[in-house]
Formats: structure tokens, C-alpha cells, sequence
């Protein structure tokens, strides 16, 4: 027995040592090839070039050994042994086979290859298609090629492969971390790659099945086709399964059609499309609804909080300077956008807005025609709104010309009419109330020197209503007001700084302002219904002024920039009660009064306004902070603050924003709020390596954390895993734990319910 073993291994060491000498001989003999033989063959659409060590002609057969090269049309076929048909054109090839053609690399055991009509058959092939990738925010991008290995491969044409038992990936083809295993595939090269029967395995577990699956191969990566499935979980509802179909038919025309299964819930719908027939227009709308079954309420009723938005955005340059834009928004309900909103920032948006303008600005003048429909949800349950209609509405007004070259006076109007109607819990309108305004104005502008400037405007504002105000009801009555404002801008002289440091120029300035206002002839506010800013109008006799301080830094290579803003303003109101506008006990909001703050501070009468500071500090590209506050001289209290912080150092691969926001006034005035959001990450979704990113909004008077997500991903060269979790806490309508995974897959998309292009708020 132990001879027998020692033949066996005499015998192994010699058959081992045979093979290692035939492979130097033949690297000998290949290297001794130093004298090549060229053929120029005559081919119906060129000439082929055959180059190999050893050429021998038998008939109409041309064979070749040794390093055989075949070089045609831009296509070059490599091989040990090749033997070239002189009359059909045909080349069967054996022996490191090897076929070269644009972005095609093929590499197989023996193949039968038509050079004129570029078909062929090859055997035990490894091939690469070099794809050039553009940048995609909902994609993980990789340069590596498209690499595939099949038992055969049919070459139909030089853009189409028909491939036997694939294995494709984009991974590097030594070290795949995944690959789609496929019985018959069908590669469009610049196209797509269509696979049947195909199986996505990740470090060779079996983790997708698909019957027919389709991936780009393309940079555009446009292909119609059903896309990867969502899976998640959710506590409210429930186990979520998902899948959307994308249509793009034409390169100007996409859609994205889908639905969700919701165990807990019911299933809800969604559709894109997305539109640009001609180059300066741009559609884009997007449905979003749920059938819902309903959780159950204290009574144990299934209580259905289903519905729908719909939003549509238009943009079309026209011809002759027109201008077309519509931003439609429709929402059925806000107890479904509080269920069923993805994101924090979405669910507490209260707001569903629509506006539609075609325009056109020419010589100094603007013609507007407007739709517009603004629908505030003041509750969810019991649901209350404020619809305010414009439509339609018509406005043509002009810019501050000089007809006297001269005379340094400058004429100009706005002028508006249309149909307004109003709708909340305190007064409904009739349908149309017609409303016709015209206020021209003239403006002169004085200086003296670079030390004092005083520009005045005077305008009159002539405006009627078909209907108005009586005991808080809308009455069928016309009103009219015939207002006249006086405008005094004064700008004194600003107290200039200007130092050199070693590296930098330094420039601060103190700017004053004034501003005289008066307006007069508003009588009886109370009967002007409100339907926006312009019926806010009302007598006021007042003196804004205020001071800038600005710090300018000029660097060595001629840039500068503004590192610091800081404006601290106040008015004062000759007139305490805005000509008896103001309404003792109640949030009162003026233009005399929101055009200093937004932040509703009258509910008594008034002399002084807030004192609002504003600081803007921005010492580079990296940072940006801001502190705004409002102290009231009359409460002698801070009544509002403000910070926002953000930074993005690191070549942005760090970020983090914090906002907080509190309001301390007096609760007729406004309810109190201390609210902070925070957000901060690392990385990017979109890059090989770790990222993450996560943020709390945490509310102060209520002690609730309102949102909380965190999201954590690493990518490699060819795909990525992402896991994230989000808890959303909006009362009684929705406390809710998500919990989303999914799987990254480089060049096609992503599989789960992490969406790339979502954002976190």
C-alpha cells in the first residue's frame, strides 16, 4: 500500500513538472515569435488584417497560429488558433479566445465569429461592458464595468447578446460581492439587460427571485419596467409590501405608477409623471392616496382616516415674453396627512396652496392673470379650514420710470381686479365678490453729497368691494376707500472703518436708516373683508429706524465677503389705535404692524413696537448663523427667539443644523412654543463608505419629542446596505415606530423601504 502512494506521488510530481516545461516551452516559442506574417484580406465593407507567427492557406481557408490577431471595422479578434473562411467571412477561433469592440470586451474558450455581419457564437465566456455613469442623487453610482459569465453567449449583432446561464454583476469581477444568476439573459448593450428566471444572491445567498427582471445598461438609466419591491414594518401599519411599475416612453416623458399593502391599514396608490415636450417646459404631478380600514377608536370602531393629495407644478416659457406657471395642491384632509405623511416636515404642514399666473413683463410693465386658491387647516378633528379664492384676477402695474430726463421724478402704479371669495368658521362670502384697485404713486429721489439721501413717495390707493363687513357678517353692499401714503426715506450719512491685517482687508460699516410713513383715509377698517396683505391697510402715523452694522473681509486673491449683518430696528406710532383699526382684547395683524415683525405683538393699543434684532454671522463657506429676537419695550420681556446653526466642515462630509424657535408672548397674541430641530450627519448616501444622519424635534411646552430618525448606511464598490429608524409623534392621530432596511444596489436601485431620494424631514 505505502509503495503504491509512493508511486502515485513520483507519478503526480512528474506529470506536474511535463506540464510546467510545455507551458515555458510554449511562452518560449510565443516569445521567439519575432517575425510576424500580415495577410490584407479584401471584406465586402473594408479590408481585414490577419497577423499571426504562422499562416498557411488551404483552399478558401486561411489558418493561423501563434498570437493571431484579426483586425476589422474597429473590431479585433485575438486568439491561439484561428481559421479564417476567405469566402463567408467566418473565423473559428480556439485558445484564449479574445473579441474587442467599443465598449465590449469578451473573453471565451473557442467562438465561431462572423467579422462582416459581427455575429457570432462563443463558448465559457467572461465578458465587460464599460458603461459611462452620470451622477444620480437616487442611485449608488460605480465606475466598474458590467461584467457577465455564461456558458455561451450569442452575439446577434454588435449591440445584442444572448446569453446561457449568466452571472452578472457591476462588482469587480475577481471579488463579487453580489451577482444576478439568470438561465437565459439578453444584453442591449447602451440599453438594458433583460434576465428570465433570475435570482439576485448576495455573497452567494439566494436572497431575490424574480421571473423576468430588467436592469439599465445604459448612463441615462431610463428603461420602462417594474421596479425592486418594498418591505417593511411598521407599528401602525403593519407589515408593508410594496412594488411600482416605471414607463418611459419617450425621453421626454416618464411615469412611475405603484401601491402598497399595509396589513394593519389597507392599501394605498401612488403616480408620477413627469413631462418636458419642449425645451422650456416642465410638468411634473404626483397622486398619493389610501383606502383605509381604520384603526380602532375607544369604542372599538374602525375609524378611517384615508384620503388623498394630488400636486401638479407647470413651468412653460411661452412666446413673446409670456410666462406660464401652476403650483396646484390638493388635499382631501389634514387627519390623513397627519397618518399618513412620510416625514415630520410634510405631516405638520398645515398648508394646501394652488396658484396658477401667466405673465408677461415688457418696457417696465407687468400683466398678470392669476387662479389662486389658499387652504389653511386651522384643526384636523374636528376639521377646520380658511379657503381664500382669487380667480380669476387680473394685475398690470410698472416699475418707477422718469418721463424727464431732467427732472428726477419717477411715475409708476399697481392696479388689480378680480373675483374674491373667503370661507372659514367666522365668515363665508359669496362666491364672487368683485374687488378693483388702483394706487399710482410718484417718487423723488434728493441727495446731498455721499453724506444724506431722501427719496419720498406719494401714492393714492383707490379701491372698491361688492361686498362688506357688518356685525361680522358679509353683507351685498359696495365699499370704497380712498387712501393717500406719504413716504419719507431718509439715509444718513454711514460711519466707515477700513484696516489691513496681513493677510486680509477689513472694512466696518454703520449704517442708520429712517423712515417716515403716513396713511390716511381708511375709514371704518372694520368693514373691508380680508382676503390678503392689500385689505390690511389702515391709517397709521409712524417712524421706522433702525442701524446695520456690516463686516467686510477682502483676502489676498480679491474676494470678498460680508462675515457679519446685524440690524437692530423699532417704530414708533403717533397713532396708538391705527385710526381706530385696533381692537382692545384680541390678536390684532396690520401691515403697519407684521411689516416690523411677523409675530403678532398689538392687543392693546400701541406706541412703541418691538425692538427686532436680526444677526447674520457667516465666516465662510462652512458656516452660517443667525440669532433673531424681538424684545417688547411695552411688556419689557423678550417675546420671540430665534438661532439657526449651520455647519458643514470637512468638505461637506459633516453637517449639522440646529434650529430653535420660542415664543413668549402673551397667549391671545400667539400660543406659546419652544421648539427645536436638529439635524446632523456624516458622509453620503451616494458615496462608497459609512454615512449617517439623524434628528430630533423635541417640543419644550408640551415635553414631547415630536420626530425622531436616525440613518446609518455603508457602501461598497458595487452596493450598500442602509438601515433607519423613525418614530413620529403627532397626538392623538399618529404615534408611530418605522423600522426600514435595505439593500443598495449599484447602477439599478435600491431594494426596501429606504428611499434614496427621501429626505429626513
Amino acid at each position: 500500500m505505502q509503495s503504491s502512494i509512493r508511486d502515485w506521488l513520483r507519478w503526480g510530481a512528474w506529470a506536474a513538472g511535463f506540464a510546467v516545461a510545455l507551458n515555458a516551452g510554449a511562452a518560449t516559442a510565443a516569445a521567439q515569435c519575432s517575425e510576424r506574417t500580415q495577410s490584407h484580406l479584401i471584406a465586402p465593407n473594408g479590408t481585414a488584417i490577419i497577423s499571426a507567427c504562422e499562416q498557411s492557406k488551404q483552399g478558401d481557408i486561411l489558418v493561423a497560429d501563434g498570437q493571431v490577431e484579426v483586425d476589422y471595422q474597429h473590431q479585433q479578434l485575438r486568439a491561439d488558433h484561428i481559421e479564417y473562411d476567405l469566402q463567408t467571412h467566418e473565423a473559428t477561433a480556439t485558445g484564449h479566445v479574445q473579441l474587442d469592440y467599443s465598449n465590449q470586451h469578451l473573453e471565451a474558450s473557442d467562438a465561431k465569429f462572423n467579422i462582416e455581419t459581427k455575429r457570432g457564437v462563443f463558448h465559457h465566456v467572461h465578458g465587460e461592458v464599460k458603461i459611462e455613469r452620470k451622477p444620480n442623487p437616487a442611485v449608488l453610482i460605480t465606475d466598474n464595468p458590467l461584467s457577465f459569465e455564461a456558458v455561451e453567449v450569442d452575439r446577434l449583432d454588435e449591440d445584442t447578446y444572448k446569453i446561457v446561464r449568466a452571472e452578472l454583476t457591476v462588482c469587480r469581477p475577481d471579488r463579487p460581492t453580489w451577482k444576478f444568476y439568470a438561465a437565459h439573459a439578453v444584453l442591449h448593450v447602451n440599453r438594458k439587460v433583460a434576465m428570465v428566471n433570475a435570482n439576485f444572491r448576495l455573497l452567494r445567498i439566494p436572497l431575490i427571485w424574480l421571473p423576468y427582471a430588467t436592469a439599465p445598461a445604459a448612463s441615462k438609466m431610463r428603461q420602462s419596467g417594474f421596479l425592486i419591491p418594498s418591505i417593511g414594518q411598521s407599528s401602525i401599519k403593519g407589515f408593508v409590501l410594496g412594488d411600482s411599475y416605471y414607463w418611459a416612453p419617450k425621453d421626454w416623458l416618464d411615469a412611475t405608477i405603484g401601491g402598497q399593502y399595509m396589513s394593519l391599514r389597507g392599501g394605498s396608490q401612488t403616480a408620477e409623471i413627469r413631462a418636458m415636450p419642449w425645451e422650456n417646459v416642465n410638468l411634473t404631478a404626483n397622486y398619493f392616496g389610501v383606502i383605509d380600514r381604520g384603526l380602532p377608536g375607544p369604542n372599538g370602531v374602525l375609524m378611517p382616516e384615508g384620503g388623498h393629495t394630488v400636486t401638479v407644478k407647470f413651468d412653460a416659457l411661452l412666446a413673446h415674453g409670456w410666462r406660464a406657471v401652476a403650483d396646484v395642491n390638493e388635499l382631501s384632509s389634514l387627519t390623513f396627512r397627519l397618518a399618513f405623511a412620510e416625514t415630520f416636515g410634510e405631516a405638520v404642514n398645515a398648508e394646501a396652496n394652488s396658484a396658477a399666473f401667466l405673465t408677461n413683463n415688457f418696457k417696465g410693465f407687468s400683466l398678470n392673470f392669476a387662479l389662486i386658491d389658499d387652504r389653511d387647516f386651522l384643526n384636523a378633528q374636528p376639521q377646520t379650514t380658511v379657503t381664500i379664492r382669487s380667480a380669476p384676477e387680473v394685475r398690470f402695474s410698472s416699475v418707477d420710470q422718469a418721463p424727464w430726463k431732467r427732472l428726477p421724478f419717477y411715475f409708476g402704479f399697481d392696479s388689480s381686479a378680480g373675483a374674491e371669495s373667503r370661507s372659514d368658521p367666522d365668515i363665508t362670502t359669496a362666491a364672487f365678490v368683485q374687488r378693483d384697485e388702483i394706487a399710482p404713486r410718484v417718487t423723488l429721489p434728493l441727495h446731498w453729497g455721499p453724506w444724506l439721501g431722501v427719496t419720498t413717495t406719494y401714492a393714492v390707493d383707490l379701491a372698491r368691494y361688492s361686498a362688506e363687513l357688518q356685525g361680522g357678517l358679509a353683507i351685498d353692499e359696495p365699499v370704497a376707500r380712498t387712501a393717500s401714503e406719504l413716504t419719507v426715506d431718509i439715509r444718513p450719512p454711514a460711519l466707515t472703518r477700513v484696516w489691513q491685517t496681513h493677510n486680509a482687508k477689513w472694512k466696518h460699516s454703520i449704517e442708520p436708516d429712517i423712515l417716515y410713513r403716513d396713511v390716511a383715509g381708511i375709514n371704518d377698517f372694520g368693514r373691508f373683508i380680508r382676503f390678503d396683505q392689500d385689505d390690511t391697510l389702515t391709517d397709521t402715523n409712524e417712524f421706522e429706524y433702525g442701524i446695520t452694522n456690516r463686516l467686510f473681509r477682502k483676502r489676498a486673491d480679491g474676494t470678498t465677503q460680508e462675515l457679519l449683518t446685524w440690524r437692530v430696528a423699532q417704530k414708533y406710532y403717533f397713532d396708538p389705535t391705527f385710526g381706530g383699526a385696533l381692537i382692545p382684547g384680541q390678536r390684532n395683524v396690520f401691515e403697519a404692524l407684521d411689516d416690523i415683525t411677523p409675530f403678532p405683538f398689538a392687543d392693546t393699543p400701541r406706541r412703541m413696537s418691538p425692538i427686532v434684532s436680526d444677526l447674520t454671522i457667516n465666516p465662510s463657506g462652512s458656516y452660517d448663523i443667525e440669532f433673531r429676537d424681538d424684545y417688547d419695550t411695552q411688556r419689557h420681556k423678550l417675546t420671540a427667539a430665534g438661532t439657526l446653526v449651520k455647519l458643514h466642515p470637512y468638505r461637506n462630509k459633516f453637517n449639522l443644523t440646529i434650529a430653535d424657535f420660542e415664543l413668549r408672548n402673551d397667549p391671545i397674541l400667539q400660543p406659546l412654543s419652544n421648539q427645536l430641530r436638529t439635524l446632523f450627519g456624516y458622509g453620503n448616501l451616494n458615496s462608497p463608505g459609512w454615512s449617517f444622519n439623524g434628528g430630533v424635534s423635541y417640543d419644550f411646552v408640551q415635553g414631547v419629542t415630536q420626530n425622531e430618525i436616525a440613518q446609518v448606511s455603508y457602501n461598497g464598490s458595487c452596493c450598500g446596505i442602509t438601515f433607519e429608524y423613525r418614530r413620529l409623534d403627532l397626538g392623538q392621530v399618529r404615534t408611530e415606530n418605522q423600522f426600514r432596511l435595505s439593500l443598495v444596489i449599484a447602477n439599478i436601485g435600491t431594494f426596501g423601504t429606504v428611499r434614496r431620494q427621501e429626505k429626513i424631514y
